[in-house]
């Protein structure tokens, strides 16, 4: 009988131990596997979100930059425009000054023009009132020739 009472008491202990496991050991270990299991299970998950994330950030990104990339290019046309606009205008205002100058010039040449003319009118009937007084001199009729000369220096 000893070795079946060894054996029983073995049994026993045994059994009291993996009630004693089971109560007290086991829920513990059971809470931190499930823990874990719950940490890695959140982790993976954030790390899909995170992918996710990721690769939608990339797709804004690149959005993004395409959009800049165009802006950029409407800003630079507009500013070739603009510049090709302010140079036509520069070359108007020119252009416009040119002639402004030129009408003036116009004016200037055509004063001095009459300017010739009238002392140059004024240099001929002197001549002529010269050439009158010699004239008269030697003829007796003054009314006749100051009317020819007169006439004469209306002419020129």
């Amino acid at each position: 009988m000893g070795l079946n009472l060894t054996l029983i008491g073995q049994i026993g202990t045994f059994l009291v131990f993996i009630l004693f496991t089971v109560k007290f050991v086991w829920p513990p270990i059971r809470q931190a596997l499930e823990e874990r299991e719950k940490r890695i299970a959140d982790g993976l998950a954030s790390a899909d979100r995170g992918q996710k994330e990721l690769e939608l950030a990339e797709q804004n990104a690149a959005e993004k930059i395409r959009e800049a990339k165009q802006q950029a290019a409407e800003i630079i046309d507009q500013a070739n425009r603009q510049g090709s606009e302010i140079v036509e205008e520069a070359r108007q205002e020119a252009r416009e000054a040119a002639a402004k100058e030129h009408a003036a010039a116009e004016a200037r040449i055509e004063q001095e023009v009459t300017k010739v003319r009238s002392e140059l009118r004024k240099q001929v009937s002197d001549l002529a009132i010269q050439g009158a007084s010699r004239i008269l001199e030697r003829e007796v009729d003054a009314k006749t020739h100051a009317k020819m000369l007169d006439q004469l220096a209306e002419q020129l």
